[in-house]
């Protein structure tokens, strides 16, 4: 009895360790190894990164704390080992105790926390905006500041992603979203007003927005590396939820000027330019280099650096 009791105690810790671990999989892009998070490429990326390793370390303390607290009860005060209960109804220093150091610790939580939503929320300075409109199930992207850019960005069919140009399969985008770094950038989000409510997630920038019908959001970033950057809708918006990914792709701002100038005329054909111009898979065209897909040495996708 006393073994299966020890049994059952810690299966239940190592399945929750292990969903812990799946858990912190699902947040990471699909890779050939990869139990961690998309490498950072903002500011704020990296601030919730170092926020999100200190409260691993608060959380994995608390857990053999709780775990080791839970094997002494069950060895030294079964039944058998300790037939004559106490009989101690309080203990008021140990009732302190186990009130001062939770105070504490959700302190030591909510100090940084505080922080880090006050820098996330605060735009500093905007230099660009880009406005994304969700809707079923695709994006719709427009550029103000550069002259009404506007199109639309619809996932690439599986049976036409095509690995010889960087494509990948459930992520990658007819249209890209192409973005200057060392940028303020004002994210404005909605929705169509006869649409759901969907959700502008990009793990590498620290980005998650909701599209509200009706409402607009708006958070702000500012990249610090040029790559592909991958994020999908992650609110779920109907039976093509899955189908809606996110491309980024992460120039310097002498590209972006260029590119921004050719969409103005032609968002099609500007859109070919910088797909020739950087292909990540080919090395990049017109004597430019490539750009590292998110998540390599470079910060790009294993396979697409």
């Amino acid at each position: 009895m006393r073994k299966s009791l020890i049994f059952r105690v810690l299966s239940g810790v190592l399945f929750c360790s292990i969903l812990g671990l799946i858990g912190v999989g699902l947040g990471a892009e699909a890779q050939s190894v990869n139990y961690g998070l998309q490498a950072a490429a903002t500011d704020s990326a990296e601030r919730g990164h170092s926020f999100h390793d200190m409260l691993l370390y608060i959380i994995t303390g608390i857990v053999i704390f709780v775990t080791v607290l839970l094997l002494i009860v069950i060895l030294r005060f079964n039944a058998k080992a300790n037939p004559v209960p106490s009989k101690t109804s309080h203990n008021v220093m140990l009732e302190i105790v186990w009130t001062v150091i939770p105070v504490l610790i959700l302190i030591i939580i909510a100090v940084p926390s505080m922080k880090l939503l006050y820098k996330n929320e605060r735009i500093e300075n905007p230099e660009m905006t880009l406005k994304v409109t969700g809707a079923q199930w695709y994006w719709i992207y427009d550029y103000p500041d550069q002259g009404e850019i506007n199109f639309t960005s619809y996932m690439i069919p599986v049976k036409d992603v095509d690995p010889a140009k960087g494509e990948k399969k459930l992520l990658s985008t007819d249209n890209k979203v192409v973005l200057p770094v060392g940028t303020n950038i004002q994210l404005l989000v909605t929705s169509g007003p006869a649409d759901v409510i969907h959700s502008w997630a990009m793990p590498s920038f620290h980005v998650k927005i909701d599209a509200v019908p009706g409402r607009m959001n708006h958070a702000w970033f500012r990249i610090n590396k040029p790559g592909v950057y991958f994020g999908q809708c992650s609110e779920l918006c109907g039976k093509d939820h899955s189908f809606m990914p996110i491309e980024v792709w992460a120039v310097e701002k002498a590209v972006f000027e260029e590119w921004a100038a050719r969409a103005k005329d032609d968002v099609d054909k500007a859109q070919e330019w910088i797909q020739t111009y950087h292909n990540p898979a080919s090395g990049g065209g017109g004597g430019a280099e490539a750009l590292p897909a998110e998540g390599t040495s470079e910060g790009g996708i294993e396979g697409n650096g």
